[in-house]
């Protein structure tokens, strides 16, 4: 017997913030300007696609994913709902077009969704364009902005939001999810379950990326070699990395779970380290680092990685990162 297509946006996880929406909703308080934070790739903009199907599906229960408006909402097509979830920074002109099109009525649904993704990266005359509208949104409108942190955004862009900060996900979670919706290898959900730290969307994107273990396996050697390297050598490495921004935050972020592997070992927590399969190589990098060390790496990291969102020099920011790395010629 065929079955009719599933046109419904899944949310794996975050039932609380679902709950908390069909709340409001239900007594006629729909927060008309939102704010979802959390680590990237941990469901945000998935969470926010999930929120304008449902406030504009026409069936129940919602979103029912077979009705006309649920199927527009996953093709990009529907006329009331505008998505920007590209890698370039918003632009005022495209803000202001934006407000012309959220002064006029649906025109199908409930309301004109809006969705910002990854909103840090808006241009700061993009930013201030937007406040009037967070102000004074028109009862139809509902804003929903995403950002990894609200310290990254103007402070009355965030007093104008209701924020919800998202929490990585459980691991049984992410298993269940890619055993059952992507049917991955057990071995391999096992793997990418580990080390996406509470991502879905980054175990998806490492699932659907045939090139990517083989990335993850080149950046870990590579932070090995750079614990080896001389500052010369460190300099050229930066050199090249950073030409490939998508490369230099792939490896950034990497990194920044080794440091955070190397702090469990170093202090001893039950925890289970990330990089379970590379635990044997990172023993004696623990041995030989302090926790100040290891500490200083991963906020140095952290922070390299929020620059690249903040039009700071990509070879200058790596430069700073890997000139502060503690060199261990026998390791």
């Amino acid at each position: 017997m065929e079955t009719t297509p599933d046109f419904k946006v899944h949310v794996v996880g975050h039932n609380w913030a679902i709950d908390l929406f069909r709340q409001q909703e239900q007594v006629g308080r729909v927060a008309q300007s939102l704010l979802l934070t959390g680590p990237p790739n941990i469901g945000k903009s998935t969470l926010g696609r999930f929120w304008a199907q449902y406030l504009n599906c026409t069936a129940e229960p919602r979103p029912c994913g077979y009705c006309l408006s649920c199927r527009k909402v996953m093709s990009g097509n529907h006329p009331d709902i505008r998505v920007f979830d590209e890698d370039e920074a918003l632009k005022i002109d495209q803000i202001r077009e934006l407000q012309r099109e959220l002064s006029l009525s649906p025109v199908e649904g409930r309301y004109r969704v809006a969705l910002l993704c990854n909103f840090e990266r808006a241009t700061t005359g993009a930013a201030n364009a937007l406040l009037k509208t967070l102000e004074e949104p028109a009862s139809q409108v509902v804003l929903i902005l995403t950002a990894v942190e609200p310290g990254s955004l103007l402070p009355t862009i965030v007093s104008r939001c209701q924020m919800l900060k998202l929490r990585p996900l459980a691991n049984e979670a992410i298993l269940t999810a890619l055993q059952t919706q992507w049917q991955t290898e057990p071995a391999q959900a096992e793997l990418l379950t580990q080390l996406a730290a509470g991502r879905l969307g980054w175990a998806v994107n490492a699932l659907t990326d045939q090139d990517f273990l083989a990335r993850r396996s080149r950046f870990l050697e590579d932070m090995l070699d750079l614990l080896r390297m001389h500052r010369a050598e460190r300099l050229d490495y930066a050199s090249d990395l950073s030409r490939d921004t998508a490369a230099l935050k792939e490896a950034l972020v990497l990194w920044l779970i080794i440091w955070r592997d190397l702090l469990l070992l170093m202090s001893g927590g039950q925890t289970k380290v990330i990089n379970l399969d590379w635990q044997d190589k990172l023993q004696p990098i623990a041995r030989r680092s302090t926790l100040a060390q290891a500490k200083e790496m991963v906020v140095r990291l952290q922070k390299a990685y929020q620059n690249l969102d903040r039009n700071v020099n990509p070879r200058l920011n790596l430069e700073v990162v890997l000139l502060h790395l503690p060199r261990y010629a026998d390791i």
